[in-house]
């Protein structure tokens, strides 16, 4: 899988930590600067390139995990959640279809933000499970309004 990571000034010790597992993993890793602190700019860029097909995930951190989140999801196509526990990591691909999920370096350890991610990449998002009519209606929505 070709991952996407973005982060602001504050999260840059675990996006690295991250970017390591999924090395190990085997996946693919697009790695966006992390210099600006405008953490909507980096959140943006991964977002539209998650969106585009450029990636096939992003992940992003910031000291919350919340800003970077909300900046991704104002991108049309892109769908993050900020995830703070395993069950979330979980759910956000396979209820909520995810293509993007948050994290805050200030909220969560390095080895938990680990396991998160591991959960996150696992799941696979079913359109024909019970969930699927939630998301199109979200798609729906999204559709109307360009």
């Amino acid at each position: 899988m070709k991952l996407a990571f973005g982060c602001d000034p504050n999260a840059t010790e675990l996006k690295a930590v991250l970017i390591e597992e999924v090395t190990k993993l085997g996946h693919e890793v697009v790695d966006y600067p992390s210099e600006d602190p405008i953490y909507a700019n980096v959140a943006i860029a991964v977002a539209t390139d998650v969106a585009a097909g450029k990636a096939d995930r992003g992940i992003l951190v910031c000291g919350t995990g919340i800003g970077v989140s909300i900046a991704a999801n104002k991108v049309p196509g892109a769908y993050c959640a900020c995830v703070a526990d395993v069950y979330q990591a979980q759910r956000a691909s396979l209820s909520n279809n995810a293509n993007l999920i948050s994290m805050g370096s200030q909220v969560v350890g390095p080895e938990s933000a680990k396991v998160f991610l591991r959960e996150y990449l696992a799941g696979q998002f079913d359109p024909n499970g019970r969930s699927g009519p939630k998301v199109e209606r979200i798609c729906e929505f999204e559709r109307s309004q360009a």
